[in-house]
């Protein structure tokens, strides 16, 4: 007598091994989204760190008007020669797309970034800083404002 598997018991066992492997993709896509917002984040903290250190240098005591994100280093210029400072060396490039910038609205006492994230549920806070910068998700403001 012959022992073998019958159809029924190999389609089961292909369906819980497809339903298995189907469920770690969608996790494994949702720890990817859930990583590069982590990311922007960071590098939102880090713009804003240079940004504060930016308005504590005594010969400026403000924020930047212009776009310092674009430059790569925050003066009032926005020419790093100025004041021989780069207070933001490296300008952050988005984990998941290298030609999106993050977003920047200045004044001389207050500013707002923003970023895109790809998880739902996140939002600008309809509080100060408010984000009018493109269609970001995620606003920070001066001394960490969200």
């Amino acid at each position: 007598m012959k022992r073998s598997f019958t159809l029924i018991e190999i389609l089961v066992v292909a369906t819980i091994i497809g339903l298995l492997a189907a469920g770690a993709a969608v996790s494994y896509t949702q720890f990817m989204k859930q990583s590069r917002d982590a990311k922007r984040k960071t590098d939102l903290e880090q713009i804003r760190a240079a940004l504060e250190m930016y308005r504590s240098n005594s010969d400026t005591s403000s924020y930047p008007v212009y776009n310092p994100i674009s430059v790569g280093c925050i003066t009032d210029t926005g020419n790093c020669s100025t004041y021989n400072i780069m207070y933001l060396p490296k300008v952050p490039k988005d984990p998941k797309d290298p030609t999106y910038t993050y977003g920047y609205s200045g004044s001389s006492t207050d500013y707002t970034l923003g970023a895109y994230l790809e998880v739902t549920g996140s939002s600008c806070s309809t509080s100060p800083p408010s984000c009018t910068i493109g269609n970001c998700t995620y606003c920070l403001g001066p001394y960490g404002q969200k």
